[in-house]
């Protein structure tokens, strides 16, 4: 994923549950409908824990990439 293609990045390597849903909540309501955050984490229960987040709090999943040492997220800020 291209660092361009999104208008924040969030490191949050390193974080376990529920910090790395907090603060991709934080995030994405400091934004405008339509944005998207990359979000760099390495805590597995992410996987299921910001898919569940976004489907509930009606923002896109656009992406997820499981890489050999974090998951990189796209996501698209919903209304």
């Amino acid at each position: 994923m291209r660092d361009d293609a999104c208008d924040e990045i969030l490191d949050l390597m390193g974080l376990k549950c529920p910090l790395p849903v907090l603060r991709t909540r934080k995030a994405l309501e400091a934004l405008p409908p339509g944005a998207v955050v990359k979000v760099l984490t390495t805590d597995p229960m992410a996987k299921l824990d910001l898919t569940h987040f976004c489907h509930q709090a009606g923002h896109e999943l656009i992406r997820r990439d499981d890489l050999a040492d974090r998951q990189v997220f796209l996501i698209r800020r919903g209304p």
